[in-house]
């Protein structure tokens, strides 16, 4: 296989993979986006977490909430579970590297906050027990994934499974989603407020 069929085929799955995935999963994106909006509107805070090029992720989205994404409005509340090293290390160390996301929500997180779970595989230790210290501590959760996450259906409020093994591929569009989540957060907030009292298209 030579360099630009390598390139050219690279784009076209990707391209192929994008579709397919919004086509089926947009209104679940919706509807996490605006369920986040409504409890950021009663003091929520979005955690983020993931492991490597998820964990980098978490702290893009962070970023994107804490500082703007396309327009300018006040500074929302997220935060990186990825990001203190101190905390990380001496979890990892003193417990295990499995706690190291859920301890931290135990020490942080309160009624009508959210958290955005990223996991490729959608079999980080780590992610899943986030998930479950959220799910008993009644957080929105939001977990985006590949198709080895599927089993995590009915265990998460939002679950957004890019139906594909390829890890690029499956990042390259839980990037797209992510961005998506951003601009329709600010949507939902900033631009058309009216949308949160509103039924989806395509629910009831």
């Amino acid at each position: 296989m030579d360099v630009q069929t390598i390139i050219l085929s690279h784009a076209r799955d990707g391209a192929a993979l994008r579709e397919r995935f919004f086509a089926a999963s947009w209104s679940d994106l919706a509807r996490a986006a605006r369920v986040t909006a409504e409890r950021l509107t009663r003091g929520g805070t979005v955690y983020l977490c993931g492991n490597g090029g998820s964990a980098a992720d978490a702290q893009h989205i962070a970023g994107e909430f804490v500082n703007r994404f396309l327009c300018d409005r006040p500074a929302l509340p997220a935060l990186a579970l990825t990001t203190d090293t101190s905390v990380l290390t001496a979890i990892g160390n003193d417990t295990s590297f499995d706690q190291v996301f859920s301890r931290q929500l135990e020490a942080f997180a309160k009624k009508d906050d959210i958290l955005f779970a990223i996991s490729t595989s959608g079999t980080s230790k780590n992610v899943l027990r986030a998930l479950a210290t959220a799910e008993e501590r009644n957080l929105f959760t939001i977990c985006l994934t590949g198709e080895g996450g599927t089993a995590l259906d009915g265990k998460v409020d939002v679950l957004l499974a890019v139906p594909s093994r390829h890890t690029p591929l499956i990042q390259e569009v839980h990037l797209a989603c992510e961005h998506l989540f951003c601009q329709l957060v600010d949507y939902f907030l900033f631009e058309n407020v009216a949308a949160l009292y509103e039924p989806l298209p395509g629910t009831r």
